[in-house]
């Protein structure tokens, strides 16, 4: 009896400890190095290198899942990592050049941007099958993301004017909202009213309300906005713009800027420990990840990643 408290004893302690040190994990996909660089978020510093061959450009956790899923555009792949082991565990292949990589709320799916064939694939987490994909009307989508309800999607794309409005319960596209020219990044606010979409060729933010599904405000925040992240406290939100190598601050009661961070060059993508603690931005040129005080504003620290960073993930 003693032998076998013992042994569950450790077994918990070792399944604690594997959960612990993955969910002090950041993740960041090095597109020009073809490998993803793992951070531990309490030193900020690169504790592990995953080679994924190829490409790897967006990637997302999911709950209670304990794989990291990134595109992979040779060979149009969508790759699952396994946290704990820093491995590929399998890959499955998708519609053409696949760019970012987003999980409902829920965790059940994974939805993957296709560039090439104007296409949001779905992925079952339970599955792993490609369940279905949506065509969208506009060309090159790169972000796909869910709403918090995961009842609707926003679908951004780089050769066109508008962001598409995805139903998921009929499993097709209702509406567009022109925003203006290249959208990119997308963000919810926590209560699923407000949308946002960076537009980088029109160095805009734009506010869209999502009961009526039109613009209701927009706001110059940099040059080239790019990346977007919501605070978890849905107060603040980050916007990172491309050519100022800084990111914005916004205050989203007053939708005006709070202030500017400066950062590595060509900010990109970003993601926010789900703690609201840290920011962590991709900086493509500088090959390095910038840290930033999520509450403070205040730069941290920059981490050297492999060349090339797209995006990150954080959890």
């Amino acid at each position: 009896m003693k032998r076998f408290s013992l042994l569950a004893t450790l077994c918990l302690f070792a399944a604690i400890g594997q959960t612990a040190f993955a969910a002090g994990l950041v993740f960041a996909t090095n597109e020009g190095s073809a490998d993803v660089s793992v951070i531990d978020s309490a030193t900020d510093t690169v504790v592990q290198t995953i080679s994924t061959g190829g490409k790897p450009r967006g990637l997302a956790l999911c709950r209670h899942d304990v794989h990291l899923y990134v595109s992979n555009q040779n060979g149009s792949q969508l790759q699952a990592l396994n946290t704990q082991t820093f491995t590929v565990d399998k890959t499955l292949t998708l519609g053409e050049s696949p760019e970012a990589v987003y999980c409902s709320p829920d965790g059940q799916w994974v939805a993957v941007a296709n560039e090439g064939s104007n296409s949001v694939s779905f992925i079952s987490t339970a599955h792993w099958k490609l369940d279905f994909s949506i065509p969208v009307r506009g060309k090159n989508p790169e972000h796909a993301v869910f709403s918090p309800s995961g009842k609707l999607m926003l679908v951004s794309a780089e050769e066109a004017d508008q962001v598409d409005v995805l139903d998921l319960s009929t499993r097709k596209q209702i509406a567009s909202i022109r925003v203006g020219n290249r959208p990119r990044g997308i963000a919810f606010s926590p209560d699923g009213n407000t949308a946002y979409v960076a537009v980088e060729t029109d160095s805009l933010l734009v506010a869209i309300d999502m009961q009526t599904l039109a613009v209701k405000s927009t706001l110059t925040v940099g040059t080239r906005t790019n990346g977007l992240v919501m605070h978890p406290n849905g107060k603040w939100l980050f916007a990172s713009n491309g050519g100022d190598a800084n990111v914005a601050v916004i205050d989203t009661q007053s939708f005006s800027v709070r202030t500017h961070v400066p950062v590595g060059l060509r900010p990109w993508n970003m993601a926010i420990t789900s703690d609201g603690a840290k920011l962590y931005v991709a900086a493509g040129r500088s090959h390095a990840v910038s840290v930033i005080d999520a509450n403070t504003f205040t730069a941290l620290k920059t981490i050297p990643v492999g060349k090339l960073p797209w995006g990150t993930a954080a959890n």
